[in-house]
């Protein structure tokens, strides 16, 4: 029987009153093209910062202001109701993924629309749409709600940073500088994914990340393929030889000592997480592929969520310019992905693989590893009061018991933020994967975006 939720009305009301504003405020931040791993787009940073500063201002903050970091600043800001009472520690982040190739984009990526995706349903489209400026500015609005209803009960706390897609090289020696005004109960993000629009998911988990280039060179000049071709190593098919061996025939990474502290999984616990609906066939049809490929003996989502991987995200040498050069190159590059799972340390993790490396090349080439950005991954109880508060928040919204589940992908920070404040993230997030975060065309369905801030806003009401 259906039970009506007054709070949840009340709060629909505010967004259907005031959603014009949010969507000239939300905009007013993805204009800004905060791309952090782009130097040159270091204003924007500044920018982007001191626009949320004053959105946090003008939604009820005590206080909001620009922290400088090593890096780029860092937003902080915090309304303090009593001392005695429960503090929300906020995360999120203000810089985007480059807008890169910018030809495959439909709209302007850093001039956001509002206009129907394939299935007809309206969404926000633009660079941050979803990761992760419109995720951050759910709980914005969802604080500025609950302020001026007179509803807030929480010590809330704002940190937003400008380096997450670049890694965080900053911040966690800014979190330990700032150890004491950063204490709080819990640490709210909004930067995942739900399994689907229908069937809501919290993610309970994500895995680590230990990301690398390497560089294979050959001989000292690039060569005429002619001359040399056939008597001298190709650095670009040494390279192809070296990664190749990097995966074995049933999936798995042949690093030694790769899988050590990997813990296996019970089938108690493999068969909790196999609650989460997935269709195979839709999958695939989805991503337009023949068939899946990964570690023998386990499922898609279990390869995508409670093991580790290796991945080539780049690679590049010679000519790759118009028409022929028949060069054999001096060089040769690749960027090397591993995603970790928890007791797997990434700062180990990229001394084994560099070791192996650097074992497996032949005598032809030399190879050179560089360790570009890592962190490690984590767990957190479904069992604790503010898991069971945001289950019950999500399934008012959405009608549905959310299912737990883990994520993926990696936000590298929030282990530290773990260790160092010694407080659990609870991960809120409400993307899908139909929003092509980090490639062309981002967007943001308005039913994720609007349920986000409903969510939230109960979220402070049950815990």
């Amino acid at each position: 029987m259906y039970k009506f939720n007054y709070y949840l009305y009340k709060m629909k009301q505010y967004i259907e009153q005031n959603k014009e504003r949010f969507f000239d405020e939300l905009f007013s931040l993805l204009r800004i093209p905060s791309v952090s791993a782009i130097a040159d787009h270091k204003p924007d940073m500044y920018a982007c910062a001191g626009r949320l500063s004053e959105l946090l201002m003008e939604a009820g903050a005590d206080s909001a202001s620009l922290w400088e970091t090593d890096g780029n600043p860092v937003v902080f800001g915090q309304k303090i109701i009593d001392p005695a009472a429960r503090t929300v520690l906020v995360y999120g982040h203000y810089d985007v993924q480059p807008a890169e190739p910018l030809e495959k984009w439909r709209t302007d990526p850093f001039e956001p629309v509002i206009g129907p995706d394939a299935t007809g349903q309206e969404a926000i489209w633009g660079r941050g749409a979803n990761d992760d400026k419109g995720q951050l500015f759910m709980h914005i609005k969802a604080f500025e709600y609950l302020v001026r209803t007179g509803q807030l009960k929480h010590n809330v706390k704002f940190m937003f940073e400008g380096e997450e897609e670049i890694g965080s090289p900053s911040l966690p020696a800014w979190i330990k500088a700032h150890k004491k005004m950063l204490a709080a109960d819990i640490c709210l993000v909004s930067d995942t994914t739900m399994i689907s629009e229908k069937v809501p998911s919290i993610n309970c988990g994500m895995r680590g990340l230990s990301y690398l280039e390497v560089k294979v060179t050959g001989p000292n000049k690039d060569l005429h393929s002619g001359h040399y071709g056939g008597a001298v190593a190709n650095p670009i098919q040494v390279l192809c030889e070296m990664i190749s061996s990097l995966i074995d025939a049933d999936g798995r990474v042949t690093v030694p000592g790769f899988y050590d502290k990997v813990v296996e999984l019970s089938r108690a616990d493999r068969k909790m997480l196999a609650r989460a609906p997935f269709d195979l066939r839709e999958y695939k049809e989805f991503l337009e592929i023949g068939a899946v490929r990964g570690e023998k003996g386990y499922t898609t989502l279990e390869r995508t969520g409670i093991r580790p991987c290796l991945d080539v995200c780049g690679i590049w040498g010679g000519y790759t310019g118009e028409g022929a050069k028949t060069v054999l190159p001096s060089e040769a590059h690749a960027k090397i992905s591993m995603r970790l799972v928890p007791n797997q340390r990434s700062g180990e993790i990229t001394r084994l693989f560099a070791r192996h490396f650097k074992a497996i090349a032949p005598k032809c080439v030399k190879v050179e590893v560089k360790p570009c950005e890592g962190g490690d991954g984590f767990l957190i109880p479904i069992s604790s009061s503010a898991y069971k508060a945001a289950s019950r928040a999500i399934t008012e919204v959405y009608g549905i018991e959310p299912v737990p589940a883990r994520g993926g992908g990696s936000i590298a920070v929030l282990a530290e933020v773990q260790k160092i404040l010694g407080i659990d993230p609870l991960l809120l997030g409400f993307g899908l994967e139909r929003d092509t975060i980090h490639s062309p065309n981002e967007s943001y369905l308005l039913k994720q975006f609007f349920g986000g801030m409903e969510s939230i806003a109960l979220f402070y009401r049950y815990w």
